[in-house]
């Protein structure tokens, strides 16, 4: 049960951030740069975002810090990601369930899915960081 609660603690720091950020590339910097120089620049600090509250997951929340136990907070965190970015896409944008993970920018979701990757990766890099 506390897997699930720090992997949910951890979603919820990293979806609120961009969600925030998300808003305000769409508001200003879409319509300065285009959609995917945009969704470009977001990235970056997507990183920082997502190696901050990794670091605070493990730092400050996770008294387990067995590979399983990391990898397991990082997955189920980065499912629940999946399934908010189908929930926005399908609910506020009116799009299908193949449009939002399938009908991306070759670069943007090459990067998207990367960043997810690492997302679910970062509790455990961290963790084994901090035991050497």
């Amino acid at each position: 049960m506390r897997i699930l609660r720090e992997a949910v603690l951890y979603f919820l720091l990293v979806f609120g951030a961009g969600f925030v950020l998300g808003t305000g590339r769409v508001l200003f910097l879409v319509p300065l740069l285009g959609e995917k120089a945009a969704e470009l620049l977001e990235i970056p600090l997507m990183l920082g975002v997502i190696v901050f509250a990794a670091r605070w997951i493990v730092r400050h929340s996770l008294d387990d810090r067995r590979l399983i136990s990391t990898l397991s907070i990082g997955f189920i965190a980065m499912g629940l990601v999946l399934i908010a970015d189908l929930t926005v896409g399908m609910l506020l944008r009116g799009m299908s369930a193949a449009e939002v993970f399938l009908h991306r920018d070759p670069v943007t979701g090459a990067a998207y899915y990367a960043s997810l990757i690492l997302f679910a990766a970062m509790p455990a890099l961290l963790a084994r960081l901090q035991r050497t």
